[in-house]
């Protein structure tokens, strides 16, 4: 099944689940101002990510919200310990995260790559 982390008020969330509702393709949705990413979740994420990123370090890069208000909390840190940082603060996240059991991920919108979801 898939999973959307994200927030209600996030219009890239809502247009995520809205993609997935019209091709009929079951979700879950988590809203993470309700239930954070537990420590299993977000590795298996930043797996998936660095597997098409790379590097682990590239995978952080990707997966930060650059936009975000809280952004200069991670910006400066030392590369080793961004990752434990976004983890803690999942408000620096990108949003949708979009989990397709353990193997997939993706953050933002990804259309192309959920297309081939099923």
């Amino acid at each position: 099944m898939i999973q959307i982390f994200g927030t209600n008020k996030s219009f890239d969330c809502k247009s995520a689940q809205r993609f997935f509702k019209e091709r009929r393709i079951p979700f879950q949705f988590i809203d993470l101002k309700e239930k954070e990413m537990s420590r299993g979740e977000f590795e298996s994420v930043m797996d998936c990510i660095s597997r098409r990123a790379g590097s682990r370090s590239e995978a952080v890069e990707i997966m930060t919200d650059k936009k975000s208000r809280d952004y200069s909390m991670i910006a400066y840190l030392d590369e080793s310990e961004k990752a434990d940082k976004l983890f803690e603060n999942q408000t620096l996240l990108k949003l949708p995260v979009c989990r397709n059991g353990k193997t997939e991920a993706t953050v933002g919108m990804q259309q192309d790559i959920w297309e081939k979801w099923k």
